[in-house]
């Protein structure tokens, strides 16, 4: 952590005001750090395939190269995973516009472009049989109880399991205590 972001010798825990025995969510840790960490968690559990061709595959169309990383989908999977966190039911569409940037058109003005759908669409799907993400209208979602509606589940956006908020929590639990002691 650099000094700017913490303050003048503050510590961590103070910073944000909250004791080591209070519950961290995702909301309480940088999100840098919590997208690096949960990265690196996917990576070594193993569990999360990644796409043919993911040395090839760009991010966006307004983009010239992929990734230089070679574990660049762990990240946009952990990143995808915190949006969703932090607003449920978010599609493609608004995810394109979100990780989007400006496409260069030479001498004339550069105008937002968006990313790539089919990338974020295999992070959700990814989440999705990790059992980290359910859809909305899905009957393991607890928090509806018997208000679910009813329709194709393809039609319902995604959102945050209970397994899947738990998983994200302990990271961030993890990030967040790995915090305090850097800063002690």
């Amino acid at each position: 952590i650099n000094a700017e972001y913490m303050g003048k010798g503050t510590p961590y825990r103070k910073m944000i005001g909250r004791k080591a025995t209070d519950v961290v969510t995702v909301k309480d840790v940088p999100a840098a750090d919590f997208i690096a960490a949960y990265a690196n968690h996917l990576k070594k559990a193993n569990r999360i395939t990644l796409p043919e061709n993911s040395d090839l595959i760009k991010t966006a169309a307004y983009k010239e190269l992929a990734p230089y990383g070679d574990d660049w989908f762990y990240v946009r999977v952990a990143s995808v995973a915190r949006k969703i966190y932090l607003r449920p039911r978010l599609g493609v569409g608004r995810m394109q516009h979100i990780y989007g940037g400006r496409k260069n058109f030479g001498t004339m003005r550069e105008k937002h472009a968006p990313a790539a759908g089919k990338v974020i669409r295999q992070a959700l799907q990814a989440l999705e049989e990790q059992g980290i993400l359910i859809r909305y209208n899905d009957p393991k979602n607890k928090s509806l109880g018997d208000d679910a509606p009813e329709g194709d589940p393809k039609l319902f956006a995604r959102v945050i399991s209970s397994e899947g908020q738990r998983e994200l929590n302990e990271v961030a639990k993890e990030v967040f205590n790995r915090l305090i002691q850097q800063s002690e």
